[in-house]
């Protein structure tokens, strides 16, 4: 029997409704809400990412800020960027587009971005509150997994998971967060012996390696009814692909994201909720 789609594209629409909303709130209250991004160098899909990030935006009412810097941007410079945006009070969100080149380190960049205009929820600051259970802004990808959970009322209590990555931006949040809901969270990586037999044995499959000559996730290394989250995005073969086979995969499982059109959309979506989340709080201590 086919398992339930899970349309990211529906999912973060329902996401942007609501950001709306909250965005004509805002500006009855004299908050422009504003997103300022970074793009250093000529990346053609880091320009891709962020020209959908400000079509996003005005999509909601968000205000952007475009900042282009040529690829040999020293980390000094960067710096300097990063702390006028900090004190500009009209920009609520920052977000510098990964990867960086490679004279620039991401841990320094990010670090010093300003806690409260964290949008993409990477600085030391709020990852360390998320493992407290006290992050307002939350990375957007696993913030987005979770949403999904959300909207089809699947329920996490007591659920095993097996959570195939274990990157700052996607792994660890996730972790932390499939944690605050009761799952019982196993993280594999490279590293992972029995993967297969770990799959297998698990409720949920969160895959995101994004490599498919390394490893591609088949129906026969997960459960019937399980459920399947890919947040890979690759190409492979002239296609853009996760590390699953959806056609194959939605046989077996009970629900299941597509690639493209599944986790993608919501990381965008929640990246318009965190800038209107760090507007609110902007509000609150009198920025």
């Amino acid at each position: 029997m086919t398992g339930t789609k899970i349309d990211g594209k529906i999912i973060a629409q329902s996401v942007k409704d609501r950001v709306k909303k909250a965005v004509e709130e805002l500006k009855t209250q004299g908050i422009n809400p504003c997103l300022a991004t970074v793009l250093i160098g000529d990346n053609p899909a880091s320009a891709t990412y962020v020209r959908n990030k400000h079509k996003a935006c005005e999509e909601v009412g968000i205000a952007t800020k475009d900042h282009k810097l040529d690829a040999n941007t020293t980390q000094v410079q960067l710096n300097e960027i990063i702390e006028n945006l900090n004190n500009d009070n009209s920009v609520h969100g920052i977000l510098v587009q990964l990867p960086l080149p490679k004279q620039l380190d991401e841990f320094i960049t990010t670090s010093r971005i300003s806690p409260l205009k964290d949008v993409d929820g990477l600085t030391p600051h709020n990852a360390g509150l998320l493992a407290m259970k006290k992050a307002a802004l939350v990375a957007c990808t696993p913030s987005g997994v979770m949403e999904m959970f959300d909207y089809h009322g699947i329920e996490l209590e007591g659920k095993n998971v097996v959570l195939i990555n274990r990157s700052n931006l996607v792994g660890k949040p996730l972790y932390h967060l499939l944690l605050d809901k009761n799952a019982t969270v196993i993280t594999c990586h490279s590293r992972t012996k029995n993967l297969t037999e770990l799959c297998k044995s698990a409720d949920i499959v969160i895959t995101a390696v994004g490599d498919r000559n390394k490893f591609t996730l088949t129906s026969d290394m997960i459960k019937e009814g399980a459920i399947v989250i890919d947040v890979a995005i690759s190409r492979f073969q002239e296609k853009l692909v996760g590390d699953a086979d959806y056609e194959d995969i939605i046989q077996k499982a009970s629900f299941a994201t597509p690639v493209p059109g599944g986790v993608g959309p919501m990381t965008v979506a929640m990246l318009l909720k965190n800038t209107i989340t760090a507007a609110s709080l902007s509000s609150q201590i009198g920025r």
